[in-house]
């Protein structure tokens, strides 16, 4: 069906190259002949065209998408078309010699090249500039563009079929001295990223200070967009981040509906850290979790919410959320009933602390796999209860390991802390004696013939967007 709605366009292409290709053999013959002596005959031209089709098969010359014409569509107008000339001239040049110039079919093949790039270039050219006009009520911002690459140039292309023109883009910052001076898309580089300072200052002077700052490179480092944040915030100037480049390939394809911009966003505290996303292998997880009841300790915290979310994506026979906070509890219950309601779950208020509690719990449920996320975690808030600390860190992961072992669970795996690490502070301490005490479980484990509940334990630092970190205090 889809091969079918385009077979019209195609013999469009077809015609156009034909009449192209005709034209061009007498172009080449006055060329090769400028006296005219001898221009080719009327059947050579048909027949050129022919020979140029005939070559164009196997590149697929008909079948270019001119709007997206590149170096590679080119090459293969250029290969197409000296084929097609050296066809014509065995098939021809034999019994009827069509110039003569001997030079006749390279020319040939030069005019036909020429002729046929000539308008895909221009087609695709003319698809960067709007198709629509701007709405006159919108008072486009000055904007500063650091990223001079390939990303710089798909932005710009893109932000031509954005309706609003809600920017207008003054210059852009490059990466390397030797691209000041120099244009994009007719935008100049203004200079690098790293004189950004300097560059706003003089935009400043000259009345012209851009009113937002667009980083529009996908891998600048941390470090590099730190220091720009530091020099836009000294002038007054906005720091945003362009969308991810699948999503301008997309926008650049096709003008934005109306109401439909491009949509920035701001910087954000993980584009500092400027580190690599781990991927995650959702097949050895979906295995794990597949078919198995899986219980979840402080459900309703930052962690424990997102394994939640995670374990609940996989299909488990049942999910039980545990949590002593009740609000936070709800959160989750209701948001995982929206997200997953054909999952069964359980939502439990109990709390760690409370063995008995903890040990009916788990003899009703039976949980093949327990996740252990609860636990007091904020550093001086502990230090300054450090009973309470203890009790649910370290004696709460008892409670829980206990039942869970004694309920015939597979595995448990705690969620741990780097601050366990030659600890210094009273939660840490605590965490670190939570350990020791799973440890022990999985040394015993392995060594029965039988196996028993194997106990793991994963150890998290600093967690973007938890609450009480440090990120949201430095946001607000």
């Amino acid at each position: 069906m889809a091969a079918a709605r385009s077979l019209p366009r195609i013999a469009v292409n077809a015609a156009l190259d034909f009449a192209l290709a005709a034209l061009a053999v007498p172009l080449a013959g006055w060329i090769a002949d400028p006296a005219a002596r001898g221009l080719p005959p009327l059947w050579a031209a048909p027949l050129g065209a022919v020979a140029l089709l005939a070559a164009g098969v196997p590149f697929r010359l008909s079948r270019q998408h001119w709007r997206f014409a590149g170096l590679g569509d080119l090459a293969a107008v250029g290969a197409a078309a000296t084929v097609g000339a050296a066809l014509l001239a065995l098939i021809v040049l034999p019994f009827a010699p069509l110039s003569p110039n001997p030079a006749f079919p390279f020319v040939l093949a030069l005019v036909q090249t020429v002729l046929l790039a000539a308008p895909r270039i221009f087609y695709r050219h003319a698809r960067i500039r709007p198709r629509v006009a701007p709405e006159p009520a919108v008072d486009p911002a000055r904007a500063l563009l650091a990223g001079a690459g390939e990303d710089a140039d798909l932005f710009l292309r893109a932000l031509a079929q954005d309706r609003r023109q809600s920017l207008r883009v003054i210059g852009l910052l490059g990466f390397g001295s030797r691209q000041t001076g120099r244009r994009i898309l007719g935008q100049p580089i203004l200079g690098t990223v790293a004189e950004a300072g300097a560059v706003l200052a003089r935009l400043a002077r000259e009345h012209r200070l851009p009113r937002i700052l667009v980083v529009v490179s996908a891998d600048l480092p941390g470090a590099t967009l730190a220091t720009l944040l530091e020099d836009a915030d000294r002038f007054g100037v906005l720091v945003r981040r362009a969308p991810q480049l699948t999503a301008l390939d997309s926008a650049a394809a096709h003008p934005p509906a109306p109401g439909r911009p491009i949509e920035l966003r701001p910087v954000e505290i993980d584009d500092l850290l400027n580190r690599a996303q781990v991927p995650l292998d959702r097949e050895a997880m979906a295995r794990l979790v597949q078919g198995r009841r899986v219980l979840v300790t402080g459900a309703g915290g930052t962690i424990g919410s997102e394994l939640a979310r995670q374990i609940a994506a996989l299909g488990p026979e049942r999910l039980i959320l545990l949590d002593n906070g009740e609000y936070a509890l709800w959160q989750i219950d209701l948001e995982l009933g929206e997200r997953h309601p054909a999952v069964p779950r359980l939502a439990l208020i109990a709390d760690v602390r409370d063995e008995a509690r903890i040990r009916a719990v788990f003899a009703a449920e039976r949980p093949d796999l327990v996740f252990h996320a609860a636990a007091l975690k904020h550093v001086p808030m502990v230090e300054a209860n450090p009973a309470e600390g203890l009790l649910s860190n370290a004696a709460g992961t008892r409670h829980v390991a206990d039942a869970a072992r004694a309920a015939g669970a597979r595995a448990m795996v705690l969620i741990s802390t780097d601050k366990a690490v030659n600890p210094t502070s009273v939660m840490g301490a605590s965490k670190r004696l939570a350990e020791m005490y799973c440890q022990a479980l999985d040394i015993a484990a392995r060594s029965q013939r039988d196996g028993g509940m194997r106990c793991i334990t994963v150890r998290f630092g600093n967690v973007l967007g938890s609450t009480g970190s440090v990120v949201p205090l430095f946001q607000r």
